[in-house]
């Protein structure tokens, strides 16, 4: 029974992440390339908004036990609106548009470990509350973080795109700007860098997120055994990796350039990953993540090195 509910969830989070990544693959290359024109605020109030429905949409699937395909139907409907990934894509241009460049790979890599801190807080509250009062109480937190963001970006945030420009935003121009980006970027010699650093990027990405439910499922099941309270603990784990990575960064960039701090944040990725592929007690699985310390320090070099090659209006 516990092989058929691990089986089952892996294929459902299988469905729901591809659900919401392929709606957002069009929307976020949409809505990100259409606030190089008319702000950032646009693309930081539609994504919020977004992830407000969608946990809206599975307070109502917990609270009247529908189907489970329902979640589905709410993380593409976030996915419309761009999902988690335009509220990246907004943020780190903010960033970049408010950053030296000098200055700007620790600047990125400060939001960085705001994401890491803001995990390991939900991580930790979330595995405890969810163990005395169910899930449908940390749900409506989540619902009432995602409004409250919603209001802070239509409210009070100030725009960061200093010349700004009415446009369209039901338009193809918005997804050639993308293609352009890579074919025909302002300086020829950044073409291949281009390429390159958002290739590593995507690889990098892909274990990071790829590993996240295979974590969960692997600490559920035999030999770990775990309980909601110690996952709890261990997503908090991988989340300090976000702030120790900060304080790494800073330190390396005493003595190193940053491609060599990148280098040695997957360094560290790699040996974690092999610790966690070979533990079968929990004190291994904590040394495991334990050595993934600096891991999160590749992701915002290689952002901060990607937002250098283009223009003030391509960052979106």
């Amino acid at each position: 029974l516990l092989q058929e509910v691990e089986a089952l969830v892996s294929h459902w989070n299988l469905y729901i992440n591809l659900g919401g990544f392929f709606v957002s693959l069009f929307s976020v290359t949409l809505l990100g390339a259409w606030s190089d024109s008319v702000g950032r605020r646009p693309a930081l109030i539609l994504p919020t908004a977004g992830m407000a429905l969608q946990t809206a949409i599975y307070l109502l699937v917990m609270y009247l036990e529908l189907h489970v395909a329902f979640f589905l139907l709410g993380r593409i409907l976030s996915g419309l609106t761009g999902d988690y990934n335009l509220i990246l894509a907004g943020c780190f241009s903010y960033v970049a548009d408010t950053s030296e460049r000098r200055a700007r790979t620790f600047r990125v890599a400060i939001l960085e470990a705001c994401l890491g801190t803001a995990g390991m807080v939900a991580s930790i509250g979330g595995g405890q509350w969810r163990k005395a009062q169910g899930y449908i109480n940390p749900f409506w937190l989540a619902f009432a973080a995602s409004l409250a963001a919603t209001l802070y970006a239509a409210f009070f945030l100030r725009e960061s795109v200093k010349q700004k420009k009415e446009a369209k935003l039901f338009t193809l121009s918005h997804y050639k700007a993308v293609f352009r980006l890579y074919t025909a970027p302002e300086q020829p010699s950044s073409r291949w860098k281009l390429a390159l650093y958002s290739l590593a990027f995507f690889l990098i990405v892909t274990v990071h997120f790829g590993a996240k439910d295979i974590y969960v499922l692997y600490e559920l099941g035999f030999p770990l055994c775990w309980a909601s309270d110690l996952i709890g603990y261990g997503s908090a784990a991988s989340y300090l990796a976000y702030l120790s990575s900060l304080a790494g960064l800073r330190l390396l960039q005493l003595c190193l350039e940053d491609t060599w701090v990148a280098e040695i944040g997957l360094i560290s990725n790699i040996a974690g990953l092999v610790v966690m592929s070979l533990a079968t007690t929990t004190p291994l699985m904590f040394t495991g993540y334990g050595i993934l310390f600096l891991s999160m320090a590749a992701t915002p070099v290689i952002r901060s090195k990607l937002s250098k090659l283009v223009s003030e209006t391509e960052q979106g």
